[in-house]
């Protein structure tokens, strides 16, 4: 009989553990700005080379505009994160860590017109 507290105190600690692993979302999916704000950082210090990865900066002639690329109608959240880790002959090859993705990829769609 006592194994029932013990196992319901065992499952929630198990849900709260998950709770703090999962990547904090807001209700309508949108990331939080602080993965924006990384995100932005981490492409300022990646891809601004080749790309405008501020709104209103001059794009350089060698890559898309971020929010260019944020507005395509294709421009999805899966296909961004497909997009950076897959090899292209046309760019940097460069290894970027999942969760570095995922705020590269949520900074991209803040950028997207409402």
């Amino acid at each position: 009989m006592a194994l029932g507290p013990i196992r319901l105190l065992t499952t929630a600690c198990l849900i709260v553990a998950a709770l703090l692993v999962i990547r904090p979302h807001r209700a309508g999916g949108t990331a939080l700005p602080e993965a924006v704000t990384a995100g932005q950082r981490l492409a300022a210090q990646w891809c601004n080379e080749c790309h405008a990865v501020e709104r209103g900066d001059a794009a350089s002639g060698k890559g898309p505009a971020f929010t260019r690329i944020a507005n395509m109608p294709s421009t999805t959240e899966l296909s961004l994160k497909v997009f950076l880790r897959s090899n292209h002959t046309n760019m940097p090859n460069f290894i970027i860590a999942p969760g570095d993705a995922d705020d590269i990829v949520h900074y991209i769609l803040s950028l997207k017109r409402d």
